[in-house]
């Protein structure tokens, strides 16, 4: 199933400079995992936010909320999850 999923990112602004690195250096290694993997086969930045669109391909629900889950910038996240269907006028491919 392919999800279209909006993640907006509020880091603590008071948050430790060495946690900081941190937690994105795992979140970076955490993507690139599920990206090899062909879980999160898209990822967008929005230009001039801290906020990125990503398409990922995954059996189900659950399995995407596990993943979802999984980030470590998961709790400072808002995030949006849309189903997506194929359109009966894409051309295959």
């Amino acid at each position: 199933m392919l999800y279209h999923v909006r993640m907006d990112v509020h880091l603590p602004p008071d948050l430790d400079p060495a946690e900081r690195t941190d937690l994105l250096a795992r979140e970076k290694e955490y993507s690139r995992q599920l990206q090899k993997a062909g879980k999160w086969p898209q990822l967008w930045r929005i230009a001039g936010e801290y906020a990125n669109f990503s398409i990922f391909d995954v059996a189900d629900h659950d399995e995407l909320h596990a993943l979802l889950s999984g980030l470590p910038l998961f709790p400072h996240m808002d995030i949006a999850v849309t189903p997506l269907a194929r359109h009966p006028s894409k051309l295959p491919g």
